[in-house]
């Protein structure tokens, strides 16, 4: 699918403005191209074959391994991760002191500057990732998934392609941004969804 976006920046605003707006929208653009391809992965998580967990019930370190061992059960080829929201990891986060690998660095073969700052602890061989882009019910749950790398795929023609375009008409300069990619299943067998409880966690408890 190819998507990509456009922004205006007008003279007057690149003049009055003390940073380097084209740097600024760079930045943005980039990170708006992120966050589609990321929810674009995140909606075949309800493709899986699998299904586990329940609307309400707690992401506790017990159903984790629970959800490890129903990957393993069924075979998914090695290496599995588990993906979740960060509200979800809460209550497996409480029982850190039992997990000896939280402070683990991130496992090999991973990109360690794209994904260093979601991973969050390994578990049983399967390493476990934060997303924020998961999104929120009306009944605060939120669907995460676990799967083998052999589940899906992604694929690209154009990863991130940036130009301008000047408009004398408009007297501004037009910043767009094009990506042509797409992912798919390769086989839903090695997958499962997770849904659970992903409340906002209590600050002054």
């Amino acid at each position: 699918q190819k998507c990509g976006l456009k922004i205006i920046l007008t003279d007057k605003l690149t003049r009055q403005s003390n940073e380097d707006m084209f740097r600024v929208i760079g930045r943005q653009a980039g990170d708006a191209m992120a966050r589609k391809k990321d929810t674009d992965l995140i909606a075949l998580f309800t493709a899986f074959g699998g299904s586990l967990g329940t609307a309400g019930a707690s992401l506790t370190l017990q159903n984790l391994t629970g959800c490890i061992d129903f990957a393993k059960r069924n075979k998914f080829p090695a290496p599995v991760y588990a993906v979740q929201h960060p509200s979800t990891l809460y209550d497996v986060s409480l029982n850190s002191t039992i997990i000896p690998s939280l402070t683990q660095g991130l496992p090999n073969g991973l990109d360690e500057k794209l994904l260093k700052d979601f991973y969050k602890f390994m578990v049983n061989q399967v390493a476990v990732f934060e997303d924020g882009n998961i999104s929120i019910d009306g009944s605060d749950d939120a669907i995460g998934a676990i799967f083998s790398k052999n589940a899906a795929c992604y694929i690209e023609s154009v990863g991130y392609d940036g130009r301008q375009q000047r408009d004398e008409s408009l007297r501004a300069t037009e910043q767009i941004v094009l990506a042509d990619y797409g992912v798919f299943e390769l086989d839903d067998g090695y997958g499962a969804s997770m849904t659970y409880d992903a409340a906002a966690n209590s600050t002054t408890a």
